[in-house]
């Protein structure tokens, strides 16, 4: 059966309903899909920090053993991570998702321990400027390069759901704030203080090695199981460059902790030194670059070729 609509006999409105939508209109209907995400999120955001406000001054009233946030650490935790997102946003380093799932990660760090949140801001910071520097050189040698290195909420919470589990299991434990890492006074806290900053540094060194050590390494890179040359981007494969740049960068994680540790908390002199703390990271950051190759060259399968110039790959 056949149903046929004449527009001189049709109201407007089953022709509406049936004509496909024009073109601006559909925009103008997922910029408006857009916003109304983003203002439920950020209302959700603030519940869930206030949330976290009342909780943390009832725990602290009841057991007078943890501290409360503070007004000013919830607002500086709602405020510097949405600047932030909406900056990444703007400059194409974060899509929509990846802006939101950011959001999320930022305010949890943040408003648990500020030498977390500088942590995450240098590994963040660095790992958007990397990633399109040098993108010509990019774009020639690797087909799946995106412009601007646009990461969704996938990318955001692999590198950071593990930093935000340990910085709740932080708060459950310690209540938000700074505090020295010290195993003979606060074991279970300053393992995780290490734990959150060995997670943060190794997706820098991973980051750092891959951006920088793709075109800058003179020579071609090596499989680290067989050590046998293998082109650029293969999976498992290291250069000295790429090995070299992930210590740096798990260093410079590790200089932002340490430095925020220095400006934040007071009682440092009574406490263990602290300078280890960018030894650890640069040591994260080199480690958890190898132990990502080695999983790339043994556990992920790719079928790859050269064509135009350009690296295709297929992973499984």
């Amino acid at each position: 059966m056949s149903v046929s609509v004449h527009p001189g006999s049709a109201p407007r409105e089953v022709l509406s309903f049936l004509l496909p939508m024009p073109h601006y209109q559909e925009d103008s209907f997922r910029e408006y899909l857009k916003m109304m995400a983003n203002m439920v999120i950020l209302n959700l955001l603030i519940c869930i920090s206030l949330a976290f406000w009342i909780v943390s001054m009832t725990a602290s009233t009841y057991y007078g053993t943890l501290r409360p946030i503070s007004p000013w650490r919830w607002l500086f935790s709602v405020l510097v991570p949405l600047i932030i997102a909406t900056q990444g946003f703007k400059k194409k380093s974060l899509d929509h998702s990846g802006a939101l799932g950011g959001l999320v990660v930022g305010f949890i760090l943040t408003v648990a321990n500020y030498s977390f949140f500088s942590s995450l801001f240098v590994f963040f910071v660095t790992s958007s400027k990397l990633t399109k520097w040098k993108k010509d050189i990019k774009k020639q040698i690797d087909s799946e390069y995106k412009e601007g290195g646009q990461r969704n909420w996938i990318q955001v919470f692999c590198n950071g759901g593990v930093p935000t589990e340990l910085a709740l299991l932080y708060m459950i434990e310690n209540g938000p704030g700074e505090i020295p890492i010290d195993f003979s006074k606060e074991y279970t806290a300053s393992w995780m203080c290490l734990s959150l900053l060995g997670a943060l540094a190794c997706s820098a060194g991973d980051t750092w090695a891959s951006e920088i050590g793709s075109v800058m390494s003179k020579s071609k890179p090596r499989l680290i199981t067989t050590w046998e040359q293998v082109p650029v981007g293969t999976n498992g494969a290291v250069t000295l460059v790429g090995l070299i740049s992930s210590l740096l960068g798990g260093m410079t994680v590790g200089i932002a902790y340490f430095v925020t540790q220095l400006i934040f908390v007071t009682d440092l002199e009574m406490s263990a030194p602290q300078w280890p703390i960018i030894v650890f990271g640069a040591a994260a950051g080199l480690l958890g670059s190898i132990v990502d190759s080695y999983l790339g060259a043994t556990m992920q399968y790719s079928v790859s070729s050269i064509w135009k110039g350009k690296k295709l790959e297929i992973e499984v």
